[in-house]
């Protein structure tokens, strides 16, 4: 990967012809090859910076994957964004293996099974995966534990965050605020898969297990930024009978969501029901995933919504 500079050579080419005798001394241990397996290993987390893709293919692991970490072989992933930065010390679960040799990268997925990549240094801290098998690069960033913002990985993708649940339910309604039609709904699912931006809501009685709900209707939702708020988020419902419900959206933790509905000044909580741990298994109990299977993609759409009320 580093390489000893040419214009070194150059010059000490040059001293040669000019003099009869020059000492030349060069200590350039600094410059000395590096192995690929020092330069995956020199970073805690490798952030996979899905928008910088480049190609039509996909890398199934890498399109689920938030961070990587390259581990005396094994393959660790922050799949998840509920408990980002805490699952496994902040590197995630073990996925998979891997192994180098010269600039190639081959890994052993633990579902999605082996792909190689091309490895190239694009600059100190950046990293480029080629996958020949689908003429696709994928760009890692990275970063130490100590200096990765695990909140605004976080924050930056609260769209997959509410997919990480099989149901979000309705536990309080504040008593301020205007009667709403949204009063009547106890249950709100976020799809991963298909366009990404589904969502399903339910008027079942609350404490209704999330495979016994029964789902009413069906719109697409969209989140947005809020600017000068990097913490507050905007949440779009199309309901087409309803027009849009529009909400701010605001995480307790993480299995907690406020809605604050400007409409009617409401105030709502939502919690988390049947967490979906993104594992990587082939026990097929405990691949949750399959039902709703999470890619991460170009978000073309993520535009802030106009805010329709200021909080107070």
């Amino acid at each position: 990967m580093k390489t000893l500079k040419l214009l070194l050579s150059f010059a000490i080419t040059a001293t040669l012809f000019t003099s009869c005798y020059t000492e030349v001394e060069i200590n350039d241990f600094d410059d000395a090859p590096v192995s690929l397996n020092e330069v995956l290993s020199s970073y805690d987390l490798w952030y996979v910076d899905i928008n910088a893709t480049q190609g039509f293919g996909e890398t199934p692991f890498l399109q689920k994957a938030f961070t990587i970490s390259f581990l005396d072989g094994v393959l660790y992933a922050n799949n998840n964004i509920a408990g980002l930065g805490d699952n496994g010390n902040g590197f995630g679960i073990d996925v998979g293996r891997y192994d180098t040799l010269d600039i190639v990268l081959d890994v052993e997925h633990d579902i999605d099974g082996f792909e190689t990549f091309d490895v190239f240094e694009v600059d100190s801290n950046t990293i480029e995966l080629y996958n020949p098998n689908n003429d696709t690069s994928y760009f890692l960033d990275g970063f130490q534990r100590n200096n990765f913002d695990y909140d605004f990985v976080f924050y930056d993708n609260i769209h997959y965050f509410l997919q990480e649940y099989e149901a979000w339910e309705k536990t309080f309604t504040s008593q301020f605020g205007a009667i709403n039609e949204f009063d009547n709904e106890n249950f709100l699912q976020f799809l991963a898969g298909g366009n990404d931006s589904t969502f399903r809501s339910s008027q079942d009685t609350n404490g209704t297990t999330a495979n016994n709900l029964i789902w009413d209707y069906t719109g697409i939702y969209g989140v947005g930024d809020v600017a000068g708020d990097s913490l507050l988020k905007t949440l779009t419902l199309d309901y087409d009978f309803l027009d849009n419900e529009f909400f701010e959206l605001t995480v307790i933790n993480d299995s907690t969501i406020e809605l604050f509905h400007p409409r009617s000044e409401t105030v709502y909580e939502f919690r988390g029901r049947g967490y979906i741990q993104f594992l990587k298994t082939t026990d097929e109990k405990d691949k949750k995933v399959t039902k709703k299977d999470k890619k991460r993609k170009f978000r073309k759409d993520r535009v802030a919504n106009p805010r329709e009320n200021t909080r107070v």
